[in-house]
């Protein structure tokens, strides 16, 4: 397949830039990271208090600076007897700096005199892309993947709360999944394939483009 369109995802995370191209691998997009598209990466952005403010901001930021298409994701972790914390405070629940194992544990001290509903969780991720050409029209997507913590951590896969998050009419933590089922019913997966009319759409922009500036 001929790649049409490069697009810039806002992340130096590697292994999210793989994870997303292979979710978006049926599209004719070159998908490249930010480090590959702009001379100075923009500071972090994630400053506001819900995903689709912190998406937002990122795709905006990278597009600008890139001069292309850009797309930007953030996700994390709402539990109901929290409050929907840790919610965009995710990767840091314990502290600025904390490990996985950090947070996993912070989690598990917070919930441990809950039980029930209170436990019901949502893994969620929101993408943003933002189009240099038209600023300021921002498509906002976003997948859910809905479950329960568990009290103990499971399996040895995925990374971050994968090991606590039990998986609704499965039974089986993230952690405990193959890679393959993981891309199936992941939050980034669902969050992807609702990105993927709209990406399609900026794809036949292109060709229209193409096609009238050679007449």
């Amino acid at each position: 397949m001929v790649d049409l369109l490069t697009i810039v995802y806002a992340t130096t995370n590697e292994g999210k830039l793989t994870e997303l191209r292979a979710l978006l691998g049926d599209l004719p997009v070159h998908l490249v990271g930010v480090k590959d598209a702009v001379h100075s990466v923009p500071k972090s952005l994630e400053k506001g208090a819900t995903f689709e403010e912190n998406a937002r901001s990122k795709a905006e930021a990278v597009s600008r600076a890139s001069g292309l298409i850009a797309i930007a994701d953030d996700s994390g972790l709402e539990v109901e007897g929290l409050g929907g914390r840790p919610g965009v405070r995710s990767a840091r629940f314990a502290h600025d700096r904390a490990t996985d194992a950090e947070n996993n544990a912070a989690l598990l001290r917070e919930l441990e005199e809950h039980d029930g509903s209170a436990r019901k969780a949502q893994f969620r991720c929101v993408l943003a892309v933002a189009n240099p050409w038209d600023a300021g029209n921002i498509a906002i997507v976003e997948g859910r993947l809905v479950g329960s913590i568990a009290r103990t951590p499971r399996g040895s896969g995925g990374f971050g709360y994968d090991p606590l998050f039990v998986v609704d009419d499965d039974g089986r933590a993230v952690a405990e999944l193959s890679e393959e089922e993981k891309q199936r019913v992941s939050h980034r997966a669902l969050a992807a394939r609702a990105l993927e009319p709209i990406l399609f759409a900026l794809v036949k922009r292109q060709i229209g483009d193409v096609e009238r500036a050679v007449g």
